[in-house]
């Protein structure tokens, strides 16, 4: 037979329902609650036991809740019994309070008109999500007059804080999972798809990533940076660097940057930091394609699917110190990160081999293990 426990699980997934039905102006109707037959067929104190918990969590005896029909009825095992044949509520206030969810849904109501008054286009979202209506239960000023800005200022070109709208300077980073969904539907025809990023998307300025790189030819770096060689700029600015630079060393961590400031000075020479998975923020760097480019990371299995990566950008990209000799002379039994990557990747046929061994064997050359005397040969 049902429990009062059950009873309560069925009818908060009932909950959802109504909340929709009363964005929707449906009028509240019987809810019943489908229970089932099976009762303790072998002991009637046991079956009494679970009538009397059932009738204890009902309207009859809380004055609000569940209502309960019986139906009498002649049992082959028990006798004559009186059985609950209909669970329902017979009204939203008994199911309410039940749930214990008046006030709940009174913030609801008033949050769903406010969102409703100020863009009729949100109804259908409304429906499908009408707990994120009550999660957001706080913040819906807020978030409607960051959206009636947008809606009049589709294109703003300004940073976040900078937005001349009456909430916190953090409100809208603190909001941008359901502000983003909002403005996807009220600014049609207004939004940069091809980016998931909320100020890309909606025309915002942004902090850009950095990319770092180190200058090993002094006279460019004393033409073009006043002498300095240890440099970080915008992605942005970065593409549009014009430097007589002829080769271009890319260096998986950090330590091996530090690396490159003791090699010998190399003419036309700049070597970046692309921090592992990170080189994808190099590939838009179109002026690539003009010098001699160079990949160096660890030699493990990650090591080589990002130089595979990176020559998704760049097919002419060659790897440094990533061979079979340099791992066989200096390889410490290290074990490597195993990988789920099954695709065929842009290696050449030694790097595919050394690939495989990697990923068979799960080992791993940092590229820290590598001595400088050697990097110095091999430069």
């Amino acid at each position: 037979m049902i429990t009062p426990q059950e009873i309560r699980s069925k009818t908060d997934k009932k909950y959802i329902l109504f909340l929709q039905s009363l964005v929707e102006g449906v009028p509240f109707s019987k809810l019943v609650i489908r229970g089932n037959k099976i009762y303790n067929k072998s002991s009637l104190p046991e079956f009494e036991k679970e009538i009397q918990q059932i009738i204890s969590q009902s309207k009859e005896k809380k004055g609000f809740g569940y209502s309960l029909d019986f139906q009498r009825v002649k049992t082959k095992y028990l006798g004559t019994q009186d059985l609950p044949v209909s669970i329902f509520f017979d009204s939203e206030k008994d199911f309410l309070k039940f749930l214990g969810k008046e006030k709940e849904v009174e913030l609801f109501k008033t949050s769903v008109g406010k969102i409703i008054i100020a863009f009729p286009e949100l109804h259908e979202w409304v429906i499908k999500n009408p707990i994120r209506v009550i999660t957001n239960y706080t913040e819906w000023d807020g978030i409607i007059r960051v959206c009636q800005y947008f809606r009049q200022n589709p294109k703003p070109n300004l940073y976040i804080r900078e937005l001349p709208i009456n909430v916190h300077t953090k409100f809208i980073e603190r909001n941008k999972s359901v502000i983003r969904e909002l403005l996807d539907i009220l600014l049609i025809g207004h939004i940069n798809y091809e980016y998931k990023e909320f100020e890309k998307r909606f025309h915002l300025k942004f902090s850009e990533l950095l990319i770092r790189f180190k200058i090993l030819d002094k006279e460019i770096s004393q033409k073009y940076f006043s002498g300095l060689d240890d440099i970080a700029i915008p992605t942005s600015q970065f593409e549009t660097l014009n430097l007589p630079a002829k080769r271009v060393l890319v260096v998986e961590n950090k330590t091996t940057l530090y690396t490159t400031l003791t090699l010998p000075k190399m003419d036309k020479t700049i070597a970046i930091f692309g921090s592992g998975y990170s080189v994808n923020n190099l590939k838009n760097t179109q002026w690539f394609s003009a010098v001699e480019l160079f990949y160096w990371g660890d030699i493990d299995v990650q090591g080589f699917e990002i130089l595979s990566q990176f020559r998704s950008y760049f097919p002419h990209a060659q790897s440094m110190l990533m061979d079979k000799v340099t791992f066989e002379k200096f390889f410490e039994n290290d074990n490597g990160t195993p990988t789920n990557v099954s695709a065929m990747l842009n290696l050449t046929e030694q790097e595919q081999q050394l690939y495989e061994l990697l990923k068979i064997n799960n080992w791993r050359l940092e590229q820290e293990k590598i001595p400088l005397y050697w990097i110095k040969e091999k430069f």
